[in-house]
C-alpha cells in the first residue's frame, strides 16, 4: 500500500514536469526529427503552441486514467497474493503513460489525431511501456531524463513509421 501510493505521488511530480516542459519537448523532438531526415529545422511558433497544447491535453488525459486505474490497485493491494503484485503493475502502468506522453510528440508530427493516437499506442504498448522504464530509470538516475526519453521517443516512432 505504501510503495503504491509512493508511486501514486511520484507519478503526479512527473506529470508537472510534463505540463511544464512540454514546449522544451515538442522542440526537442522536432529537432531530432529533423536530424533524422536530414531537413533543416526551422522554429515556427503556432506549430510549437499547437504541440504543447496537444501535449498538455494528453498528460492531464493519462493523469486522470491512471490515477483511475491506481486507485483500483489500491484497493486490490489489500487482498493478499494480489497485493503484492500490485507494485509491479502500477510500475508498468505508470511507465506506459509516461511513455505514450513522450511518444505523442511524434504522433502530433505524424498528423495523427489524438483518437488515432491513443490507438496506435493501444496496438504498440511495448513501445510506449520500453520508452516510459527509459524514462522513469533515467528520472531515478539523471535530471535530464525526459529529455533522453523524448530523443528515444521520436527515434522508436521514426523507425516504426518506416516500418
Amino acid at each position: 500500500m505504501r510503495l503504491i501510493l509512493v508511486l501514486f505521488y511520484f507519478s503526479f511530480f512527473k506529470y508537472l514536469i510534463l505540463i511544464i516542459g512540454s514546449p522544451v519537448f515538442a522542440y526537442l523532438s522536432e529537432k531530432t526529427e529533423a536530424i533524422i531526415e536530414g531537413k533543416e529545422h526551422s522554429f515556427n511558433w503556432p506549430e510549437l503552441k499547437k504541440d504543447c497544447i496537444r501535449s498538455i491535453k494528453l498528460a492531464m488525459r493519462n493523469c486522470g486514467w491512471q490515477s483511475v486505474y491506481l486507485i483500483a490497485l489500491i484497493l486490490l493491494s489489500f487482498f493478499p497474493v494480489v497485493g503484492w503484485i500490485t507494485p509491479v503493475i502500477a510500475l508498468l502502468m505508470e511507465c506506459y503513460y509516461f511513455g505514450f506522453s513522450m511518444l505523442d510528440y511524434s504522433y502530433a508530427r505524424a498528423n495523427l489525431t489524438p483518437s488515432q493516437s491513443i490507438a496506435f499506442t493501444g496496438r504498440h504498448k511495448g513501445l510506449a511501456i520500453g520508452n516510459g522504464v527509459l524514462f522513469y530509470i533515467m528520472h531515478i538516475l539523471i535530471v535530464l531524463a525526459p529529455a533522453y526519453a523524448i530523443v528515444s521517443a521520436t527515434l522508436s516512432v521514426h523507425k516504426v513509421k518506416n516500418n
